[in-house]
């Protein structure tokens, strides 16, 4: 709400709103007297009524550290739109922790509320008549759930990350709540007492903030800045530190120079805008969740864009930047070496980034790196977790594409350990998420095991869960390199391991892993892009043809409607039935 008070407000309330407003419909005419006579009950005087309307969709909540906080942040968004003149008005909506949720039925709502808060932004900006948005966001799917929305209203907008929590200090080292997950794998195996895990549990999060590795919520953020959708620097600082606040203001007082300008998502989003995005990914070993979400983000935006084409930029694109999962710095390291822009910055030089692709603030990427105050090459070789484009530490970027007979429409993976990784081993089945814990719990584990987990996938699940839990728990019993998992559903961005995740077709549909019985020998090959099962086409489509269709899991509420609704993993897993897709 603003801060203005009514002293030397506009004689009508109409007076100097430009007449390409929107908010104008709500705010203009004797007979809108009713609407303005609601706004005033709210605070807002004659200034703010002739002021372009910009919400600041909040999602904060006491359910999640990485929301706990963005009330604040909000409020220097609110500010900074009071002070250049426009009137801000706040809203709320959902979001799911997607860390309390791991392991449990409810994280079959994580999903589900990427689309829930596209969905509930775009009503708001549809019903009140807003002119801009601020789209502030903290847990993994607020990211996504914001973009998207900005896309969909095609309003002027400014993406507003809420910032990383601060790594943990236990034993005289930096911990996350990724050592946490894993600690419950090392506690399951004896090799850690529960007084250790107790004592790593209560050290591991000190305080708000996204988890702090560049896991799903970090990456995204990253990746907003290489959209253009969000200002350059804005991804990196704290949470809980002065810089977030300068952020949030800065965002604020740039949607009032976007509606000015009107300049609107449509005119920064373009092929090269999802080609950088990619390129920054795989560089900085980004989330598997961001092939998702960057599918659905190019599907609102009408560019083309196939998950074939991760795989092909990643080819191009070496991987220079060495964070957690795979790695042991965070996103407060990566803001103390000069944040996202010295990684694109380099990037741009080697000819993998395009410069020239427009940003929110109506300048290109190179402008406005030229603008920004980088450490120098020197200073950055100080970093031993940042290396140059000519000395990376991987030749190639992190995500790899899979195909073969078990995944014809393609499976992701996220290499944290070794770039020519291959592995072949006997299937392990299990129809859920719960009889694999159980079995990588009960220690039952086999070097060379492939854990398949199936009926996992966007519509099967539904919500194509994350399993953390389970990859935690296998890498915490030291098996991080010699047991894999394929699954239709998908990672936490700080799983590591040869996890394969977005296996599709989904097995629920009549996928190929419908067909994978227990001992079927697996073949993993990342130089090949590999995953086959060694199976012939014939005996495939035997088992497929005797198999039984399984029951939705849920008939009714909200994981009904949407489990419904979804599309393909390969396609970004949206739930627009009017969105054009890849296939």
């Amino acid at each position: 709400m603003s801060r203005q008070d009514t002293e030397g407000a506009a004689d009508a309330p109409n007076g100097g709103k430009s007449p390409d407003l929107r908010s104008r419909e709500v705010t203009e005419g004797a007979e809108r007297a009713p609407h303005r006579a609601m706004f005033r009950a709210m605070g807002f005087d004659d200034d703010d009524l002739a002021s372009p309307m910009v919400g600041v969709a909040n999602p904060a909540a006491d359910v999640t550290p990485c929301n706990v906080h963005l009330d604040d942040v909000a409020d220097g968004a609110i500010d900074g739109v009071d002070a250049a003149g426009g009137m801000p008005i706040e809203f709320g909506t959902i979001t799911i922790s997607d860390a309390i949720s791991m392991g449990t039925e409810g994280m079959r709502a994580s999903l589900i509320s990427r689309e829930v808060i596209a969905d509930s932004v775009e009503l708001v900006a549809f019903g009140e008549r807003l002119d801009a948005l601020v789209t502030v966001a903290g847990c993994d799917k607020n990211l996504p759930g914001m973009l998207m929305a900005a896309i969909r209203t095609d309003l002027p907008s400014v993406f507003l990350y809420g910032g990383s929590i601060l790594p943990g200090q236990h034993e005289g080292r930096e911990v996350t709540v990724q050592n946490v997950f894993e600690g419950v794998g090392t506690y399951a195996q004896g090799e850690m007492s529960r007084e250790e895990l107790d004592e790593l549990e209560r050290n591991a999060c000190p305080g708000a903030g996204s988890c702090g590795g560049m896991f799903t919520a970090n990456t995204m953020a990253s990746i907003g800045e290489a959209l253009g959708l969000a200002p350059l620097g804005s991804a990196s600082p704290p949470a809980e530190s002065e810089g977030r606040i300068a952020v949030a203001e800065r965002a604020g007082e740039l949607a009032l120079d976007t509606v000015e300008h009107d300049r609107k998502p449509s005119d920064v989003l373009s092929r090269a805008s999802f080609e950088n995005a990619i390129a920054l990914q795989v560089a900085m070993g980004g989330s598997t969740n961001a092939v998702l979400h960057l599918l659905a983000l190019a599907a609102e935006a009408g560019v083309d864009l196939s998950i074939e084409d991760f795989d092909e930029i990643s080819r191009r694109t070496p991987k220079i930047a060495n964070l957690q999962p795979g790695g042991t710095r965070v996103m407060k390291d990566l803001h103390d070496a000069g944040g996202v822009p010295v990684v694109i910055r380099r990037l741009v030089e080697a000819g993998l980034f395009d410069g020239d692709a427009a940003t929110i603030t109506g300048r290109t990427v190179a402008e406005e790196l030229s603008q920004l105050d980088l450490p120098d090459d020197d200073e950055l070789d100080e970093h031993d977790f940042l290396r140059p484009v000519e000395d990376p530490f991987h030749e190639e970027g992190a995500i790899k594409i899979l195909q073969g007979n078990l995944a014809p429409d393609g499976a992701v993976l996220k290499v944290t350990g070794e770039d020519q990784f291959h592995h072949e081993g006997p299937a392990r089945v299990f129809e859920s998420e719960e009889g694999a814990m159980q079995y990588v719990q009960e220690g039952d584990l086999q070097s060379g095991d492939v854990i398949v987990i199936r009926n996992e996938g966007p519509r099967g699940g539904p919500g194509m869960r994350e399993m953390l839990g389970v990859t935690a728990a296998v890498v915490g019993q030291g098996h991080e390199d010699d047991v894999a998992m394929v699954t239709d559903g998908r990672f936490s961005g700080a799983t590591r391991g040869p996890m394969i995740g977005h296996v599709a077709p989904e097995s629920f549909v009549g996928g190929p892993l419908a067909a994978v019985e227990d001992g079927d020998h697996i073949t993993i090959d990342i130089p090949d892009r590999t995953l086959a099962v060694d199976l012939d086409g014939d005996e495939l489509d035997r088992r497929l043809a005797e198999r039984e269709q399984p029951e939705p899991a849920y008939g009714r509420g909200v994981l009904a409607k949407y489990g419904a609704l979804f599309g393909s993993a390969a396609d970004g897993a949206v739930t627009d039935p009017g969105l054009e897709t890849g296939r």
